[in-house]
């Protein structure tokens, strides 16, 4: 049994007879459940849940709160999730009774405000990436890859084309194949050259009259920006496939340049990460689609639309050629209008500026960190680097330096990078620092950076130092996870 009042388990906490709510006299019928409900589905018992009061489960959880770090209490530098700070602002406007506590079967003429914030969220997205026709439906990133590979497989049944392979560069994050197999295809991997862009020569090798889709991230997640993008999308359309743009990396580009100009047909966007939000904690979230004009009648119904003639927003879903729905009701909108206010809040200028500092203090940080670390691609990058522990395994010995110093990041209160991914770059380090983090966070983290990079080896190999857990089993965690609790857990 843990000692220490703030670690305990909820369950260790329980007495007999506590409650946390007064709950007021019943105002309709009584009728017991064993009526209603087939004994099948009744439990024997009631569940066995803990018995605690307010204040007990106020201070437990927030007490467990002070024990994980956040974008809200440290510097967050996880490369590819783009930690950036999430204005309360929009936390606010979303939690407005008007939209927060709307119901999904209410009449659409007593929601036209909320669809009306909709379609222009989806307006917004589409003038953003270049693409003009778009769902919000999807629930996450990985959920709009899946979606938009989706709606490429019902466009190549249409043509009756029987196309079966999905290609992705090396580089490519890993939801990539796993989208590409649930929609039904084929994978393949295309390297990248030494300086991290695609190599094209391998895929002219393995375009063919099977390739559907190419899927790119660019910016990549080395930080690069492939300009050979555009070789690369018309190799692909002139071989009858379409081009798959993961928007994982939208915030640096924003403004800037966008992706329907550069070739892609279809992407997703991720709100948490372009347009603030909330992360993390497992959801809800959302991953909007864009697609070009000549996908817009496969996209998930509904959509939302305008009608003239009523001055009406309405729910569209007249298209026969549509893949149904991907989401339950419309998605996830309190996701939705919090991208939907930061993207009215910064506007056309601000958006730009947005990544134009993201891609500064990455460069900035890059600057510093290539000092005392290996960053194989370059001395320039976009909204972050991957930089590489290799020469301090020479040094040291260390087995796993990329994993040893980003736990003893956790020792001087930063969150870790990203490690170990690309797997394209040895003991990575993937650090981007987003646009919201100062001058003097970076040095700050630059500086710890190179303090651990000297620290001796047996420092580095028991860290970190300080926190309650320290080294957790992480595969036995994956793959036999503890998810319910006993009388014997400690």
């Amino acid at each position: 049994m843990r000692n220490n009042h703030a670690t305990q388990l909820i369950f260790e906490l329980s007495t007999t007879g506590r409650s946390g709510v007064v709950l007021p006299q019943c105002d309709v019928p009584v009728k017991q459940a064993e009526t209603l409900i087939p004994d099948s589905l009744l439990q024997l018992a009631p569940p066995p849940l803990p018995e605690v009061t307010e204040p007990e489960v106020i201070r437990h959880f927030t007490n467990l709160s002070t024990l994980n770090m956040s974008v809200d209490t440290h510097y967050y530098p996880l490369g590819s999730c783009t930690m950036k700070y999430n204005p309360k602002r929009n936390e606010r406007i979303a939690a407005w009774d008007g939209l927060a506590q709307l119901h999904p079967y209410q009449s659409e003429a007593s929601i036209q405000g909320m669809l009306q914030l909709l379609f222009e969220l989806q307006q917004m997205l589409g003038e953003i990436s270049g693409l003009p026709a778009v769902s919000l439906q999807p629930a996450a990133g990985a959920h709009g890859e899946l979606t938009a590979l989706m709606v490429a497989a019902a466009f190549f049944r249409q043509q009756s084309q029987h196309r079966t392979k999905v290609l992705a560069p090396d580089s490519a994050h890993g939801t990539n194949p796993a989208s590409a197999r649930m929609a039904g295809f084929d994978f393949v991997t295309i390297r990248s050259q030494a300086d991290g862009r695609v190599d094209v020569q391998h895929l002219k090798e393995n375009l063919g009259d099977d390739t559907a889709v190419f899927m790119i991230t660019n910016p990549s997640t080395l930080g690069l920006f492939d300009d050979q993008v555009q070789t690369i999308a018309d190799l692909v359309h002139d071989a009858g496939g379409l081009i798959y743009l993961d928007g994982a990396n939208m915030n640096a580009i924003l403004g800037i340049t966008r992706p329907g100009d550069f070739g892609a047909d279809m992407m997703h966007f991720n709100p948490h990460k372009t347009f603030s939000g909330p992360h993390g904690g497992g959801g809800p979230g959302a991953g909007p689609i864009c697609v070009t004009e000549t996908l817009r009648s496969f996209l998930p119904c509904p959509t939302v639309a305008f009608c003239d003639e009523s001055q009406m927003y309405f729910l569209d879903d007249r298209s026969e050629a549509s893949i149904g729905r991907v989401r339950s009701f419309f998605g996830n909108v309190g996701v939705l209008v919090r991208a939907y206010c930061y993207i009215r809040t910064h506007g056309p200028d601000g958006l730009k500026r947005v990544s134009e500092t993201a891609v500064l203090n990455a460069n900035y940080l890059l600057s510093q960190v290539k000092q005392f670390l290996d960053v194989p691609h370059g001395d320039r990058c976009m909204h972050e680097f991957v930089a590489s522990a290799s020469p301090i395994k020479e040094t040291t010995g260390l087995k796993q330096p990329a994993m040893d110093i980003a736990k003893r990041l956790l020792d001087y209160g930063f969150h870790p990078p990203t490690v170990y991914f690309p797997l394209t770059v040895p003991e990575g380090l993937m650090m981007e620092p987003t646009e919201t983090e100062s001058k003097q966070t970076l040095d700050a983290f630059a500086a710890t950076l190179r303090t651990i990079a000297e620290e001796p080896a047996e420092t580095l190999r028991h860290a970190p130092h300080t926190t309650k857990i320290r080294r957790p089993d992480e595969v036995m965690a994956a793959r036999k996870p503890i998810v319910k609790w006993t009388e014997t857990a400690d």
